[in-house]
């Protein structure tokens, strides 16, 4: 088990445990496990996801994978080089990442997609151990606050001298440039909170910071 990724029956979070088994029972295809990152440790961006969808990569065993989330994301990493290929909503639809790599802040499917600050806690050593295994590593996008709390916990930053909002550039310790946007979930881009432009634009302002 490589120590930035938890085994396929991490037994950390009980609540979690218990929600996985379940969906184990109800649906045996399914990936139904910690789903593992997506993209080579040797990229300079790290996007980092609230969490697996219930339906999407808790599904499909690959982040963003299967739900709309991903629709919008992929899409984007598209547009500005950060992938190639075809997104089409399977693991194996050939799609590669390009100095990217994606992960979430809890690698487990919580209920209601709501994961306890203790599962927070439980799986942050997993993000801790990925970033320090990323030697090439420059800016981290963090979807949503959650991430973003969970990317400055990880990172020894304090909460209060980088306070979340959309499409903000982060300069932290360690040379790193953390990116913050609204997480590109349905809800909020059916609500308007999040339009493409929107997202597209945290992108293209990393883009030119990274020299794309």
């Amino acid at each position: 088990m490589a120590e930035h990724q938890p085994g396929r029956d991490c037994p950390l979070c009980p609540r979690l445990v218990s929600f996985r088994e379940m969906q184990r029972a109800a649906h045996p295809d399914w990936h139904n496990a910690p789903v593992p990152s997506f993209g080579d440790l040797n990229a300079r961006l790290l996007i980092v996801g609230l969490a697996p969808g219930l339906k999407g990569a808790n599904c499909t065993g690959r982040p963003f994978t299967g739900d709309y989330a991903g629709d919008l994301l992929y899409a984007t990493l598209l547009k500005f080089g950060y992938a190639q290929g075809r997104y089409d909503e399977r693991p194996d639809d050939g799609l590669t990442l390009r100095d990217c790599r994606i992960t979430n802040a809890v690698r487990c499917v919580p209920p209601e997609n709501k994961p306890l600050p203790i599962e927070q806690s439980a799986c942050r050593p997993f993000l801790v151990n990925e970033i320090a295994a990323m030697p090439k590593l420059k800016a981290i996008v963090a979807l949503g606050l959650v991430s973003h709390n969970a990317v400055l916990s990880t990172l020894g930053e304090r909460k209060a001298a980088f306070p979340f909002k959309h499409a903000a550039l982060h300069e932290v310790s360690k040379g790193l440039l953390v990116a913050d946007s609204y997480h590109c979930s349905r809800y909020n881009t059916n609500t308007g909170r999040l339009t493409t432009e929107m997202f597209e634009n945290v992108f293209e302002r990393l883009s030119e910071r990274l020299g794309r």
